[in-house]
């Protein structure tokens, strides 16, 4: 992007019909590229759906390995108010809070604290609030953690803001379109000067 800019804005500046050109054309490239993905995620967002609870799993594996995967998956769980991928049980993939007899962790059959409901009356965040948590029956959970999974929240939450999405994507291919039409129209501009210094 830091070339592409550099390429437009210098193009521009010294009215350098190839750099215009360069800068007009891989600005459509990006285009059809985004165009091509929004038409794919709509096709096959049973796919996406299937890989995005991959990858949610696959990071609910490596929970405790990496600490900016562990706030990634915080933040997520806290910002759309769930637990997992399809719900608390996904946290038995990983080797602190699985619920095996095995398993020599405090964590057993708990959850993140992520994964808890906020009391508003608190105002420091209790990081054992899912101790044990899963051990309990299902009508104790739900009164003490998130019981939706993130990947039907986070479909919920795209469904809830799917025209504020539609319009940014929108907003940008139109501002992708104008800054093409505007290169193409100072290209044309450029070379119309250059052959009319030719004729004189």
């Amino acid at each position: 992007m830091f070339i592409l800019g550099f390429a437009g804005c210098i193009g521009a500046l010294r009215e350098n019909s190839f750099l215009l050109k360069f800068f007009s054309v891989f600005l459509g490239i990006i285009f059809f590229l985004e165009l091509t993905a929004g038409v794919l995620a709509f096709v096959f967002k049973d796919w996406i759906k299937d890989q995005l609870n991959f990858f949610i799993n696959n990071n609910i594996r490596a929970y405790r390995d990496d600490i900016d995967l562990q706030n990634l998956i915080d933040f997520t769980q806290e910002y759309w108010e769930c637990c997992g991928a399809f719900g608390a049980d996904d946290w038995n993939l990983n080797i602190y809070f699985n619920c095996t007899d095995s398993n020599p962790s405090r964590e057993k059959c708990g959850v993140p604290f992520s994964c808890c409901t906020k009391d508003p009356a608190e105002d420091v965040i209790n990081t054992q609030c899912g101790y044990d948590i899963r051990a309990k029956a299902d009508s104790e959970q739900r009164t003490f953690i998130y019981i939706k999974g993130c990947v039907p929240q986070f479909e919920k939450w795209l469904q809830d803001n799917l025209t504020v999405v539609a319009g940014i994507f929108i907003g940008i291919a139109l501002l992708q379109i104008f800054g093409i039409c505007l290169a193409q129209n100072l290209v044309s501009d450029i070379e119309a000067v250059r052959e009319s210094c030719l004729f004189t």
